[in-house]
């Protein structure tokens, strides 16, 4: 673990793998709730996690530095459903990939429980991590210019969901209708870190 200083009251954490990240985060939340931790905001990433509005970020740094991270306790809270379309574009590549028909991609997608790893990319645009790694799928060799908004899709060990369309270049498996970002809902984004999804397909 590296804590890098960020500013004059912030940390940026790294951390070797996305599966640390996620415990990390689950434990400077865990610390912020119990009040042990004074920070205003903790935002995890693939392999880090920014600490900002911190009184004394050296001392944290140190502190972080010289201890383990507990692996992340299992997950709580409802899981939230998303309604999907097993009907994008690069399904049958995407199965080709894995070694399987169509059919069978959608249930191994359907049948994962994913977890929100980090958010990024765009307003309410989710990671979610939950497929072995056997399953993870490289990106699109040309990008499209414009994925609708709604599309579910895979790169590299990640599933997410397109909240507006965008150019983009993941592999695209599915639709779904469900809203990943409202701003006059509170919170606007319906997706958040921590947060366990799964996918429900609909016909």
């Amino acid at each position: 673990m590296r804590a890098l200083p960020v500013g004059d009251a912030a940390l940026l954490v790294e951390v070797s793998s996305g599966d640390e990240a996620q415990a990390l985060h689950a434990e400077l939340v865990r610390r912020r709730a119990e009040g042990s931790l004074s920070v205003r905001e903790i935002v995890p990433a693939a392999r880090t996690v920014l600490l900002d509005g911190l009184t004394d970020p050296a001392r944290l740094a140190a502190e972080l530095t010289a201890s383990e991270v507990p692996p992340a306790p299992p997950r709580a809270g409802a899981v939230i459903e998303l309604p999907v379309r097993y009907d994008g574009p690069d399904l049958a590549d995407v199965a080709a990939h894995w070694g399987v028909s169509p059919e069978e991609a959608a249930r191994i997608h359907a049948g994962t429980e994913f977890t929100v790893a980090f958010c990024g990319f765009a307003p309410g645009f989710a990671y979610l991590t939950g497929l072995p790694a056997r399953y993870d799928v490289p990106r699109r060799a040309t990008p499209r210019t414009a994925v609708p908004a709604g599309s579910v899709a895979l790169a590299g060990p990640y599933t997410g969901v397109y909240p507006r369309s965008s150019p983009g270049g993941w592999q695209l498996i599915g639709t779904t209708d469900a809203v990943l970002w409202d701003h006059t809902r509170v919170p606007a984004a319906l997706l958040s870190p921590g947060t366990r999804v799964r996918f429900v397909g609909a016909t």
